[in-house]
């Protein structure tokens, strides 16, 4: 059975970084996603990468400050979130694609992570 458990969320200043790590146990190669959703908001696709490394994408609001990577012989995927701001606050969620690509549709994820708080103060 596929697991994801994220780690690496906390509280930083603006302006700061945080790493971010998703790991997969009971891994079928696929593409990962990383959401965020924070308090009375819809949940957020931010980043993606497909099963090879060889592609990802971002949405517009974290595009230039976060990088997503992946390394399949760890079966890890980390998101590094630099230049941080306080809307980046959120609950931040790592997700295993269903049909295998990337897609910043909620719907299109079967498998989630537990969660990571991430809280950026001014």
């Amino acid at each position: 059975q596929l697991q994801l458990v994220e780690s690496g969320g906390g509280l930083v200043q603006a302006g700061g970084s945080l790493r971010l790590s998703c790991a997969a146990s009971g891994f079928r190669v696929s593409a990962i996603g990383w959401f965020r959703q924070a308090p009375g908001q819809e949940r957020e696709g931010i980043s993606c990468i497909t099963s090879s490394g060889s592609s990802t994408s971002y949405g517009d609001s974290v595009k230039g400050r976060f990088t997503i990577s992946r390394d399949n012989a760890k079966n890890t995927v980390d998101l590094q979130m630099n230049s941080l701001r306080p809307e980046d606050t959120a609950v931040y969620y790592c997700a295993a694609s269903a049909f295998g690509g990337c897609s910043g549709n909620v719907r299109l994820y079967n498998h989630w992570g537990q969660g990571t708080q991430v809280t950026v103060s001014s």
